[in-house]
């Protein structure tokens, strides 16, 4: 049984992932205003006293991160530092951090999305955050001490958004929760590191 730390674990996708992890681990569950322990990933303070709080862990799961859609001629330096403060630097800083206090073999699994690779109208600072976060993963498993793994789970629209969202995602076909759920598993389960676990 291993101590998960699972951050956004009240959201859409942080729920059913807590709910599976939680029938084998031990899960901490960590939200902005909800869960076991509450923290603002736009805060490095923060970060570090919510690892203090958790102790030694032996998985970080990221399901949580906000950026700015809008149209490319409406955008200005500010929306691209919502997306930058939050997705992007909010979970590399979760990384920085938790490498000190993770335990031997651990794991980090991130999360960015398809318009990484695949943009809508109005992407551009998400898309610029995810591809960012896709390549921080890459890199940073080369560097990683004692085994330590890590990944990034890159989900399509979810079934449970596309009432809400797929306006957005013109043609794109939603992806059932089951299957994003089974990628934070194999990620946190699993031997890989590096990868982005596509689930498109």
């Amino acid at each position: 049984m291993m101590k998960i730390i699972i951050v956004g674990a009240s959201g859409t996708i942080g729920k059913p992932v807590s709910d599976e992890l939680s029938k084998r681990h031990e899960v901490i569950r960590v939200g902005s205003k909800s869960g076991d322990i509450q923290m603002d990933m736009t805060s490095v303070d923060s970060i570090q006293k919510m690892y203090e709080a958790v102790g030694e862990f032996d998985a970080l799961v990221v399901a949580a991160g906000s950026a700015t859609m809008k149209p490319l001629q409406e955008l200005a330096n500010d929306d691209f530092y919502v997306g930058i403060k939050s997705k992007m630097m909010g979970q590399v800083n979760l990384v920085l951090e938790g490498q000190k206090r993770i335990n031997p073999k651990g794991s980090f699994t991130l999360i960015t999305g398809i318009l990484a690779d695949d943009p809508v109208h109005g992407s551009v600072t998400l898309s610029t955050v995810n591809g960012a976060v896709n390549a921080f993963v890459k890199a940073t498993a080369r560097e990683l001490d004692n085994g330590v793994r890590i990944n990034v789970v890159s989900p399509g629209l979810v079934e449970e958004s596309a009432e809400a969202l797929g306006s957005y995602f013109p043609g794109h076909t939603p992806v059932s929760m089951h299957r994003v759920v089974d990628g934070f598993v194999k990620s946190v389960e699993g031997i890989g590191t590096g990868e982005v676990i596509r689930l498109h």
